[in-house]
């Protein structure tokens, strides 16, 4: 919280590192016990063996992951889609289309973001039309209306900013053009294939959803009618190719550095291929750390996940807040040393201040064991 005063405490005692994530004491694990996710004031224990080292885990706090790939209803619409994890402020969805969508959809309850998991084709919506891809983010503000059309069958990770917004984090000393330049964003064209949409005859439904509510409404012609339109409020699009991650060869950095999207009560961040570390020194593995103040979540999109095992693309892992967590022994063992030169990954991580609930969706195709994967 800016501007809170934190309790003055500047300690050190028996054998540790003067850098956080680089030169620590032969033979210790580092975990950071830190306050506001990677941002407040922060320890770093020195432990003799990784944390994570446990015997059993019992109880509501366990890490949990699902195979979304399991979820292979196709469903019609986003609405029909099941929930993954909620809470007050954030609702995620998995959705399967193979067919353009027969009603087009509203969403009433907060803006919307759509990450293209598979798939490609057209979304149609109220600025006109935007191609899609995998790899594609497609920002759709509060009450766009909208339909997605496939080309090939479609798999989407939806985000929802219940009852507020998303917008970009103050990149500060990096300068605005970091991570990604604006000029990236793509908006909605009327194009030719848009008219065509467009001209289409018929009875059109819009679903709306509303505090989770369903409303219908029909028109006889196609309401995606518009002529024209200006202003700075618009859907857009953006791919993870796009992205250029912030890196450092002496530091590993905190995963806070990917931020690509804010929202009030959550953040949403992008994992991209970037070079390894290379100070001898400097840890080359996500550090140990409790995340105290916020529930994690990740959605493995591509590539070889190096700090994870037996994780696959269309998999999501839940880690709640309140509990140690950090890389697989697997992966540990290349904590000072990687044999690639670079990751090759790529995740969408929804880091959440509130406490999740897990739907129905995420439960039926849970994996139980995979809390027993730290263990060596």
């Amino acid at each position: 919280m800016a501007g809170r005063n934190w309790i003055p405490v500047r300690g050190a005692q028996g054998t540790h590192s003067r850098q956080a994530h680089a030169d620590m004491p032969a033979g210790t694990y580092e975990r950071e016990i830190s306050k506001e996710g990677f941002f407040g004031p922060a320890a770093f224990i020195h432990h003799a063996r990784p944390p994570t080292s446990w015997t059993t885990f019992e109880g509501p706090l366990r890490p949990r992951a699902f195979d979304l790939n399991g979820l292979n209803a196709a469903e019609p619409g986003p609405w029909a889609a099941g929930k993954v994890l909620f809470n007050a402020a954030v609702e995620i969805r998995f959705w399967k289309l193979a067919q353009a969508m027969p009603a087009l959809a509203r969403n009433a309850d907060g803006d919307q973001l759509l990450f293209v998991h598979e798939g490609a084709g057209d979304l149609f919506c109220d600025y006109g039309r935007l191609a899609y891809s995998a790899g594609d983010y497609l920002y759709l503000p509060r009450g766009t209306m909208w339909r997605l059309s496939p080309a090939s069958p479609t798999a989407i990770l939806m985000i929802q900013a219940t009852n507020t917004h998303f917008g970009l984090p103050d990149k500060g000393l990096l300068g605005g053009h970091a991570l990604f330049d604006p000029a990236m964003l793509e908006t909605p064209a009327l194009d030719e294939a848009f008219k065509a949409h467009q001209a289409q005859a018929g009875e059109y439904r819009v679903e709306i959803k509303k505090r989770g509510a369903v409303s219908t409404v029909t028109y006889g012609y196609n309401p995606l009618d518009a002529v024209g339109w200006h202003g700075d409020l618009a859907p857009v699009r953006l791919n993870v190719k796009d992205l250029r991650p912030v890196t450092s060869h002496r530091y590993h950095l905190p995963p806070s550095v990917h931020t690509t999207f804010l929202s009030d009560r959550f953040v949403v961040c992008t994992f991209a291929p970037r070079p390894f570390e290379t100070d001898p020194g400097a840890l080359k593995v996500p550090f140990f750390h409790n995340n105290d103040d916020f529930d994690e979540v990740l959605f493995y999109h591509a590539g070889d996940f190096f700090s994870r095992d037996h994780i696959e693309a269309g998999m999501m892992t839940f880690h709640p807040s309140g509990f140690t967590h950090g890389p697989h022994p697997k992966a540990l063992k290349n904590m000072l040393s990687q044999p690639k030169a670079a990751t090759d990954e790529y995740a969408v991580m929804i880091d959440t201040r509130d406490p999740l609930e897990v739907g129905e969706a995420a439960a039926s195709v849970e994996n139980p064991a995979y809390v027993d994967s730290w263990k060596s």
